[in-house]
């Protein structure tokens, strides 16, 4: 793969594992399945590497393969807001498809991987005649405006525990992501991009999660114990303990 290379110029034809794993593909009819295989493209982007801009014109309905990404937009001071990260599994930028308009956020890689899409002229023909797409897409709208409004509410929360616990949750949305399931791939570097903190504050604040039991730290990435107990993010420093050596020696790097 060539860097000067566009995500267009890059693109390729799905193998039949990315489209078997693709969540809204079971849901299609067999001739709503053909027509959106027959579209389906697949590319490749390289870690830091820009996905979409904000200003963009919509031309692809996009999800992620494999690999983790970024949404977060700038404001008018500069400084950048992130909204959310993206595992696999995930399909975004509807709402942006169904209106025809510019994208109003950035989609960034936070480490090499793999986007499928398919053109927003397909998306528009399986809104107008599938059944079970609709109700995909539906169930999409409904989750996303959750995980804004909850995106919302993360950036105006100062304890840092909380922080993480919360866009850890928004990670595990198992709605939006249903492949990741109960571990995430994830380093803590990747982490605190995600969160907006130091690689060491997002450090110790898994040493929290963790002794709390809502999570547990494995090699190269997370496993969910108790999502509950991630959305409520009812962590006190009182009942902190000591960081376990598993995080800073065998777990996320």
């Amino acid at each position: 793969m060539s860097p000067s290379t566009s995500l267009y110029q890059r693109r390729r034809a799905a193998t039949p594992e990315e489209i078997n794993a693709i969540p809204w593909i079971s849901l299609l009819l067999p001739h709503e399945r053909e027509r959106a295989v027959s579209t389906l493209l697949v590319t490749q982007a390289s870690a830091g590497e820009y996905v979409s801009h904000a200003g963009k014109p919509v031309s692809f309905w996009l999800g992620l393969t494999e690999g983790l990404l970024k949404m977060s937009a700038d404001n008018v001071d500069g400084l950048t807001m992130t909204f959310t990260g993206v595992p696999p599994g995930g399909w975004f930028g509807e709402g942006t498809c169904i209106k025809r308009e510019t994208y109003r956020y950035n989609i960034q890689a936070l480490r090499k991987s793999v986007i499928a899409g398919i053109p927003v002229e397909t998306f528009q023909w399986l809104l107008d005649n599938s059944l079970g797409f609709n109700r995909f897409i539906m169930n999409q709208l409904n989750e996303r405006l959750g995980q804004f409004i909850a995106a919302r509410e993360i950036d105006r929360i100062s304890n840092p525990d909380v922080r993480v616990a919360r866009s850890l949750a928004a990670l595990f949305n198992p709605v939006l992501y249903p492949a990741v399931g109960a571990v995430l791939r994830i380093t803590q570097q990747e982490l605190a991009y995600l969160v907006g903190l130091s690689r060491q504050r997002v450090n110790e604040a898994l040493s929290t999660l963790e002794n709390y039991g809502a999570i547990q730290v494995e090699y190269g990435g997370l496993r969910v114990m108790d999502l509950q107990a991630l959305r409520d993010g009812l962590f006190t420093s009182s009942k902190r303990g000591a960081v376990p050596e598993a995080v800073t020696r065998e777990g996320i790097v």
